[in-house]
């Protein structure tokens, strides 16, 4: 379905309330919405967009090492 693994094209089918929906260029039964404010100001309904998706390797390690020391401490608490 994706490209490259990480790039598609959707084409920009209508904003309604704030919300841009999009269609899945290779397969327009699939749509989906994001905020308008996140697309290019000057994408208009019709326009075809390439969206990407990245993994970001090294925010998930710090996310999970924050989450893991909340734990920590919470499980610290209980021991007093």
């Amino acid at each position: 379905m994706m490209q490259d693994g990480s790039t598609f094209l959707a084409s920009l089918d209508r904003v309604e309330e704030g919300l841009a929906v999009l269609l899945l260029r290779e397969d327009e039964s699939i749509h989906f919405a994001l905020p308008r404010s996140l697309l290019p100001p000057d994408a208009r309904e019709g326009d075809i967009l390439e969206i990407a998706i990245r993994r970001d390797v090294a925010a998930t390690a710090e996310a999970r090492r924050r989450v893991a020391e909340r734990i920590e401490r919470l499980r610290g608490r209980g021991k007093e």
